[in-house]
């Protein structure tokens, strides 16, 4: 089943950063527990929705001389980087290049709602107790829209290879697929994302605000987030 939905530019700190399919999702429940995230870190007021969104993650365009891609790779905050929302945080860059950089915070988990409830709005079933998806932040950036990272074992119409190991999904069909047991081998939803202007993420590192660590499915989808911070911190020193 598809569902429509207005294609629009992704906007905000991550403006240019690829164009997004909004899909209408109403799961109240995820709004409070993340607003009260986002209120405790300093976050803006989330709208009265959730979101699944399919991004564009390959535009098929070679880098510009002298940038540096970052997707497919681990951004890890150091003790410079001054912004309290990413404070010890472990982000998944989706996407880098001269238009700017988007990526999702793995590390930082706010709630979990039933698979039932997520999927009612989309009268999608789901069987009798089929347990409860857990909700991730993924940064600042348009908190009313959701993301799914997963292995890409499970492919759907809406399925997009990041890279080698990981997917991201708009369908939301991918979580009735998790639901029945039948779904990716691990996953992640977001709410949010973190976003970065042209050339913005290339003038924090400059500054030491960010390492980078090489991202791999063990890390990424680590149950502890505490640890994924760890570890990712020093893999950052082992590649200086």
């Amino acid at each position: 089943m598809r569902f429509d939905g207005k294609v629009a530019l992704v906007s905000g700190a991550g403006s240019g950063i690829g164009r997004a399919t909004a899909l209408g999702f109403a799961a109240p429940v995820l709004i409070a527990a993340t607003r009260r995230f986002a209120h405790a870190v300093g976050g803006s007021a989330l709208l009265l929705a959730v979101v699944l969104v399919g991004l564009a993650v390959a535009d098929g365009r070679a880098e510009t001389p002298g940038h540096r891609s970052r997707a497919g790779r681990l951004l890890v905050a150091t003790d410079a980087l001054s912004d309290p929302r990413f404070a010890r945080t472990v982000i998944y860059v989706v996407r880098h290049n001269e238009q700017g950089a988007f990526g999702l915070i793995v590390n930082v988990p706010v709630s979990e709602v039933s698979f039932e409830r997520a999927l009612r709005p989309f009268g999608l079933e789901v069987p009798p107790g089929s347990g409860n998806v857990r909700v991730h932040y993924g940064g600042p950036v348009d908190e009313q829209r959701g993301f799914i990272l997963h292995t890409p074992d499970w492919t759907g119409e809406g399925t997009t290879v990041v890279s080698g190991g990981f997917s991201l999904t708009d369908d939301p069909k991918v979580l009735q697929a998790m639901a029945r047991g039948t779904g990716p081998r691990r996953a992640l939803f977001f709410l949010g994302y973190a976003g970065w202007a042209p050339g913005q993420l290339d003038a924090e590192m400059r500054t030491g605000a960010w390492g980078v660590a090489p991202a791999d499915e063990r890390l990424v989808f680590d149950e502890d987030p505490a640890q994924k911070w760890i570890e990712a911190m020093t893999r950052r020193l082992l590649e200086l």
